[in-house]
């Protein structure tokens, strides 16, 4: 089940460039993210653990965006 709260959305070739995916894993304090052979997976069950650390988004700048989804109508 996807977050309550936040969404990640990665860009495709972000998700599999295996470099990035460990350093986006490395820095996420939550563990939103996780790096394996096929590159980036993003663990749902963590989404709304999401701090708003920006951490991700200073890794992958403009590859990565943290959807508040309490703030769309």
């Amino acid at each position: 089940m996807p977050g309550l709260f936040i969404d990640v959305k990665v860009d495709p070739e972000v998700a599999k460039d295996a470099t990035l995916a460990a350093k986006l894993a490395e820095v996420c304090p939550v563990s939103i993210f996780k790096a394996s052979e096929r590159g980036l997976e993003i663990v749902e069950s963590e989404l709304d653990e999401c701090v708003l650390c920006d951490l991700c988004l200073e890794v992958a700048p403009g590859k990565v965006e943290i959807v508040k989804l309490y703030e769309q109508k």
